[in-house]
């Protein structure tokens, strides 16, 4: 229920830049639905969802949109510290290698001997030895060089030979070879963690433990109120992209509308989405990317699904979007 008085302010490390992928966030936000929780929101900008996770361990942040397999390594050094994931938005896993549709790389043992570009801590990256475990790959015949530019750069320029293949989100590859006059269905082949590392999530809403044990009720409404967020923008895309327009007037509205409706239609769109609706996460999921975690990583302390995810704060079943999952 919403609370009266002074709102609980809270400090909220993003992914990346404001960019559509967030939209249910702002719209969230400017519907008053925060507020409405007894809620205040101060978003920042962030540099990746692997690095969103360290941060609230860090206490800089109350809330996050971080990366589960990113929280699986922190949960198992830093236990105590460690946000757990109360909502989660991405039911597949996002990453890929991008690779030329006209080149020789037709499957992922065919990345054997070559040389891939990335950013540095990119999510996809970072989970690459899982990927190499799942699909028989011998990570070590494979050159990876880390870069800092955009990826419009880094596609163009594997085009061009500089690289065999290029990590990332499918949705901001895509993306970002639109801005640059790259048409990527046409000219990019993926190798996509969903396919080939099935049991792996993605993004995830997350809190500190103090803000847990402090303020259940406050992340109960957050979760209810970022859960119609996500109602309204699978309604409504294009007042979405007004909120996210909002925060980031400079940015390219059509590619990042390409990227917000990716997001919902692939990363948003596994059909265990169907059954349990945006939101929850399958401990039996989380189990098995546990285990193969900590295989390929050598964690000492793995943790246990529960300790990464608290289910207690979803929204009753008939209140959760399905319809991305049934389409």
């Amino acid at each position: 229920m919403p609370t009266f008085g002074r709102p609980l302010h809270l400090r909220f490390i993003l992914n990346t830049f404001y960019s559509g992928p967030q939209a249910w966030f702002f719209l969230a936000d400017d519907r008053g639905y925060f507020r409405e929780e007894g809620l205040s929101v101060t978003f920042t900008e962030g540099d990746t969802l692997a690095n969103a996770v360290p941060r609230l361990a860090d206490g800089l942040f109350d809330v996050g949109y971080g990366d589960l397999n990113a929280l699986v390594e922190c949960a198992s050094v830093r236990p105590a510290e460690a946000p757990i994931a109360v909502y989660a938005l991405h039911n597949r896993a996002p990453y890929t290698i991008a690779v030329p549709t006209d080149g020789p790389l037709r499957t992922p043992r065919d990345i054997q001997g070559r040389t891939l570009v990335t950013h540095p801590d990119d999510a996809a990256w970072r989970m690459f030895p899982e990927f190499c475990a799942a699909n028989g790959i011998d990570p070590d015949t494979v050159r990876v060089e880390v870069s800092d530019l955009p990826h419009r750069a880094l596609v163009a320029m594997m085009l061009q030979g500089n690289w065999d293949g290029v990590f990332g989100f499918v949705n901001t590859i895509h993306a970002q070879s639109l801005e640059v006059g790259i048409d990527p269905a046409q000219a990019l082949r993926h190798f996509e963690w969903r396919n080939h590392v099935p049991s792996l999530y993605g993004g995830a809403l997350m809190v500190t433990p103090s803000l847990l044990r402090d303020h259940p009720l406050a992340v109960q409404g957050l979760v209810r109120a970022v859960n119609r967020g996500v109602a309204d923008t699978v309604a409504d895309v294009e007042a979405a992209m007004d909120a996210v327009v909002r925060r980031n007037p400079v940015i390219d509205r059509n590619a990042n509308h390409a990227r917000l409706l990716g997001t919902l239609r692939l990363e948003m769109a596994d059909a265990e989405g169907a059954t349990r609706g945006i939101g929850d996460a399958d401990p039996a999921r989380l189990a098995c990317t546990i285990a193969l975690m900590q295989r390929v990583k050598h964690l000492e302390h793995p943790p246990t699904p529960a300790q990464l995810f608290d289910a207690r704060f979803l929204p009753p079943q008939g209140e959760r979007v399905r319809s991305l999952a049934a389409a």
